[in-house]
């Protein structure tokens, strides 16, 4: 091989190095892609959309730690974000496939408010939590597992949080109701979009301050399939 040769290939291997470098960093500190799997966030997000997520909009972050180098916003109501799931060895043992699998959802309550659920009305610091995002598929409505005009308890959230899933009475009673308890500090209450199709906070607990990922921003791209690309649905602010 001639020494042109040599150093062209030395160019081009340098490019590489240096294109790789640059989306590590990018990937670590700025942005992340984030490909929607479930329906849990219908309408807001289809399954296909593909986010570009804020990760630098919580706080710079050392790389491979839970260490803030700079403080930037600190989450908000309404904010949909990308967050590690909260796996229990014990309580999620069969489902191994969530283990450091990332979820989406939307904050519902910040530390230190209520959170409560009556009848799927879902209430923080005694107000309705509503808006023009959230849906329901399902008319039913389990009973409440309270008996009526029961004094307000004090709720171990280690001990309700069973990460149940919506296969039993008791399990879509957590659905539909939830006793009064206060969101610990460091943590946030999330729920999907489509309350009824939705693995989330009524569940399996709170989301810990540093397993939030980012905050998702705007749909790249979505589609189902390379002969149904939904054109109208890239570049929309996610909201």
């Amino acid at each position: 091989m001639n020494p042109r040769w040599l150093k062209t290939l030395k160019e081009y291997v340098e490019a590489l190095l240096v294109a790789v470098v640059l989306a590590l960093i990018i990937r670590a500190f700025v942005v992340q892609a984030f490909k929607i799997p479930t329906g849990s966030m219908l309408e807001t997000l289809q399954i296909g959309d593909q986010l570009l997520v804020s990760k630098f909009h919580y706080g710079l972050r050392l790389p491979f730690t839970d260490t803030v180098l700079v403080d930037v916003y600190e989450p908000a109501r309404g904010d949909i974000i990308v967050f590690e799931y909260p796996f229990n060895e014990k309580l999620d043992a069969t489902r191994p496939h969530l283990k450091d699998v990332d979820f989406v959802k939307r904050i519902v309550a910040l530390p230190g408010d209520t959170v409560e659920i009556r009848a799927k009305q879902v209430l923080v610091n005694g107000e309705p939590a509503n808006g023009p995002f959230i849906q329901h598929t399902r008319e039913d409505i389990e009973p409440s597992p309270l008996p009526e005009g029961h004094v307000e308890i004090e709720v171990d959230p280690a001990a309700y949080f069973d990460h149940c899933e919506d296969v039993t009475s008791a399990c879509r009673s957590k659905r539909d109701w939830m006793p009064k308890m206060t969101v610990p500090a460091g943590k946030y209450f999330c729920m999907g979009d489509n309350r009824d199709e939705s693995f989330d906070s009524r569940f399996w607990g709170f989301v810990d301050r540093a397993s939030i990922k980012g905050k998702a921003m705007v749909i790249y791209w979505s589609w189902t399939g390379p002969t149904n690309v939904r054109w109208e649905r890239i570049g929309n602010k996610i909201q």
